[in-house]
């Protein structure tokens, strides 16, 4: 993993043209050194923000080759909490829509547990965005939460009964808890 953060930060480094870079080189010399710098900002420099940095192409299909849609930690919390309570479950099954996370075939109870940046919930880690190429990010999170809200119409037309958990949810477990049991209690 170290590789990669090495790789890509000399590609940012040997790409740069600037020559009064402070953000990825030290004094222009292309060379792959920490800039230092202080914790508080200086006077002069407070009001002034660092254009955003371009990754390379490479190293940001990495990055999101890394994304995972299964097994995340949020989802492997609510699982094991499901299980504790005494609740089988299968697993994305692929013939409903919206590829629910837990599905409760017996009962007729799905699950979606959603990641706040990725499926635009409005809490702050769900409302921060990425400034690098704002307008595609701005669609592609729209797109998602289109979606999952049509994934949700359906199962519920389907005679579903859906419970949508948000990852900044988890944190309270007697309300997760009791959100489960009235699920599928």
């Amino acid at each position: 993993m170290r590789t990669l953060a090495k790789a890509a930060m000399n590609a940012l480094i040997s790409s740069c043209d600037s020559t009064q870079c402070s953000s990825c080189c030290a004094n222009s010399s292309n060379v792959a050194m920490p800039v230092a710098r202080s914790l508080s900002p200086s006077p002069d420099t407070a009001m002034t923000t660092n254009p955003p940095r371009q990754i390379p192409s490479d190293a940001k299909s990495r990055n999101m080759a890394a994304v995972r849609s299964k097994d995340t930690k949020p989802e492997m919390l609510v699982r094991r909490l499901a299980h504790k309570l005494g609740y089988r479950y299968r697993l994305h099954c692929r013939d409903l829509p919206g590829k629910p996370d837990l599905v409760f075939p017996r009962r007729r109870a799905v699950i979606f547990v959603h990641g706040c940046f990725w499926h635009d919930h409005h809490c702050p880690k769900g409302r921060k965005r990425p400034v690098a190429n704002a307008e595609w990010w701005d669609r592609k999170l729209k797109l998602n939460r289109l979606r999952d809200e049509a994934a949700v119409i359906a199962l519920e037309n389907a005679g579903w009964r859906v419970l949508v958990l948000w990852e900044c949810e988890l944190r309270a477990r007697n309300d997760l808890t009791d959100k489960l049991r009235t699920l599928l209690g």
